[in-house]
């Protein structure tokens, strides 16, 4: 390889970092680690987003199958919002209000 070649190449490698560490935002890895946390929790029973007692619970009236799923399918989208959140503020570069926002989805999932 001629000194062009090797300079076009170090060159292209550098420019590649460059923007792959620009995109990356101020909690962009705290947010992926968490993610890998969620995924490795999958299997795990009793794992997965949550909500406070309904009112419902508080009178000991028993769940239905339809209000279980209803009540899970309501923290799962809950949780997704938050983290959605949390990745947009990063986006944005708010690392506070991001590590808040992830902070949140952190209290949402039960591990």
């Amino acid at each position: 390889m001629n000194c062009r070649g090797l300079a076009a190449l170090i060159l292209g490698a550098t420019l590649g970092l460059t923007l792959a560490s620009a995109q990356a935002g101020p909690c962009t890895q705290e947010i992926a680690q968490f993610e890998a946390a969620v995924r490795a929790s999958k299997s795990t029973p009793g794992a997965g987003p949550g909500a406070p007692q309904s009112i419902g619970a508080q009178l000991e009236h028993q769940p239905t199958p339809q209000s279980v799923k209803e009540a899970e399918a309501r923290a799962q989208t809950g949780f997704e919002a938050v983290l959605a959140r949390a990745k947009a503020l990063d986006a944005e570069g708010n690392r506070d209000a991001c590590m808040k926002a992830l902070s949140d989805a952190k209290l949402i999932y039960f591990q």
